[in-house]
C-alpha cells in the first residue's frame, strides 16, 4: 500500500475512535444521576445489585458499548473503502415477481438442507424483461454497496460485527442480499459485474482460526464470506490491509480506555 493512502486510513482510524471514546464518555456522564440511565439502571435488577457496583457498572457498560462499537467499526470501513470503490446507498430500480420466487424457493431450500448454496444459483438465472417496468419499480437501502470503476465491479456487503447470527437472521440477510442482487443486476450494463458477501469486522474465533458458523453457512457460500482479516483487506483493497487497520487501532484504543477510567470514577467503581 501506498505510504499516502496508509497516513490517510490511519488518520481516519484514529479521528473516528477519538470521536467515538469522546461522545461515548459524554452520555455516560450525563447519566450519572439518572436512576434510569444505561448504568444506573441496571440497579433495579435486584438479582445484580446484589453483586456490587462493580459489577453493575461493566455488565451494563459492555452492553452499551458493543452495540456503539459495532457501528463504529462499519462506519470506519466504509470511510476506508471510499479510497479504492465508489459507495452508495440507495437502488433505484425494479425486482420482478419470477426473481422474489426464485429468491423464495432457494432460501427454502437452504433451510431445509436440500442443497447447498452455491453463487450460480442466482447468477445464472435470467428472466425476460418485461418491456414495461413502472409497476414493478421499488427503491432499497443498502448497508454496504461498493462499485470499482476499473474492475466494472459491484459489491454488495452485509456486515455484522462478530457474525453470529441465528437462523431467522440468517436467512432474512441472505434475502436482502438477493433482492438488492437482483434490483441491481436489473439496472446496470450486460458487461458489469456482481459479488453479494457477509462479512463480519473481526473472526470471534480468533483472527488465525477457521470461522464456522452453521447457521451463517447454511444460507451463504465460503465464496460469498468476508471474514474477519478478509474484510478488513477488501475495504482497503490491499493485501495488508488488516494490519495497517488493527496496527492504528492498537494505538488509537488508549482514548478508549483513558474515556472508560473516567467514566468509572464518575459512576464510583
Amino acid at each position: 500500500m501506498e505510504l499516502l493512502r496508509e497516513k490517510s486510513i490511519r488518520l481516519i482510524i484514529d479521528t473516528a475512535i477519538k470521536s467515538f471514546a469522546d461522545g461515548f464518555e459524554l452520555r455516560h456522564n450525563s447519566e450519572v444521576y439518572d436512576p434510569n440511565g444505561t448504568i444506573n439502571s441496571k440497579k433495579n435488577n435486584c438479582f445484580i445489585s446484589v453483586l456490587g457496583d462493580e459489577f453493575i457498572f461493566y455488565s451494563a457498560f459492555v452492553r452499551s458499548f458493543d452495540s456503539s462499537f459495532g457501528n463504529l467499526l462499519e462506519s470506519i470501513g466504509n470511510q476506508i473503502a471510499k479510497f479504492s470503490y465508489q459507495t452508495n446507498k440507495v437502488i433505484h430500480s425494479y425486482i420482478l415477481t419470477e426473481q422474489t420466487q426464485h429468491i423464495s424457493n432457494l432460501l427454502d431450500k437452504y433451510e431445509d438442507h436440500k442443497c447447498k448454496p452455491e453463487k450460480s444459483h442466482y447468477e445464472s438465472f435470467f428472466v425476460i424483461q418485461p418491456p414495461n417496468t413502472t409497476s414493478f419499480k421499488t427503491q432499497h437501502v443498502c448497508d454496504n454497496w461498493f462499485y470499482d470503476e476499473e474492475k466494472r465491479t459491484h459489491y454488495l456487503v452485509e456486515l455484522k460485527a462478530g457474525g453470529d447470527l441465528d437462523n431467522k437472521k440468517a436467512k432474512s440477510e441472505k434475502n436482502a442480499l438477493l433482492k438488492e442482487y437482483f434490483m441491481l443486476k436489473n439496472i446496470i450494463p450486460a458487461d458489469q459485474k456482481i459479488f453479494i458477501y457477509f462479512a463480519t469486522a473481526y473472526n470471534k474465533f480468533g483472527e488465525n482460526n477457521d470461522w464456522h458458523q452453521a447457521n451463517v453457512e447454511r444460507f451463504f457460500s465460503p465464496d460469498e464470506l468476508l471474514i474477519g482479516k478478509k474484510y478488513w483487506n477488501f475495504v482497503c483493497n490491499d493485501s495488508n490491509g488488516f494490519n495497517i487497520v488493527f496496527d492504528q487501532y492498537q494505538n488509537s484504543a488508549i482514548y478508549i480506555k483513558d474515556a472508560l477510567l473516567r467514566i468509572r470514577k464518575k459512576y464510583g467503581c
